[in-house]
């Protein structure tokens, strides 16, 4: 049991001005997309397991070895993300089925050498469907220069019956950043870095 991959999408943007300033250097973040026949399609299935089990890997290691590629190695990158969108007649649990597995990103955070889970987003749309690649630092996930988010559609995905599964990274944070990092904010309020709530 293989997907059924229709296109692989590759999205890439170098920042040279951002708040009216150069940047030190260009600020880079890039995607990958596979836009994959949806195999629940149409229908409600209970278990979703198979099919999950079956792609994870597939998906994972591909696009994590073109994400490696466009870096020019794991080490470079500093901020990670995935997302899904699930076409018109699916379900957002079959985007959340594909991305939602340790077969799917453990393949992308031991290419980086992460400590930090994947940030993420699950929608649904139909074709030119915004794709939200939400990011953060993949050792630190308070470290705010590292929230990212890459934005990027594909004209003709997702398909009614598809899917588009995708792994998003940048080479660093914001060129600018000046809004502080989480640790500063507990440390005013009082709070404690392992309860943050304070509950």
């Amino acid at each position: 049991m293989t997907p059924e991959i229709r296109k692989i999408v590759t999205y890439d943007e170098e920042v040279l001005i951002e708040g009216f300033r150069p940047v030190a250097k260009p600020w880079r973040l890039f995607a990958v997309a596979a836009v994959v026949k949806n195999p629940w399609a149409g229908r409600y299935v209970d278990d979703l397991k198979p099919e999950i089990q079956a792609y994870g890997p597939i998906l994972g290691e591909m696009l994590t070895d073109r994400m490696i590629a466009l870096a020019g190695g794991g080490d470079k990158i500093e901020a990670y993300g995935k997302a899904a969108v699930v076409g018109l007649n699916g379900e957002i649990e079959h985007a959340s089925g594909l991305i939602h597995t340790l077969r799917f990103g453990n393949f992308f955070r031991e290419a980086v050498g992460a400590k930090s889970y994947l940030a993420f987003t699950n929608t649904r749309g139909p074709a030119n469907a915004p794709i939200m690649v939400p990011l953060m630092d993949k050792d630190d996930a308070g470290r705010r220069s590292h929230y990212l988010t890459i934005q990027f559609a594909t004209p003709d995905a997702p398909r009614d019956d598809e899917i588009v599964v995708c792994l998003g990274a940048a080479l660093s944070g914001r060129p600018h950043h000046r809004i502080g990092d989480r640790y500063q904010d507990l440390k005013d309020l009082g709070h404690d870095v392992d309860n943050p709530a304070a509950v």
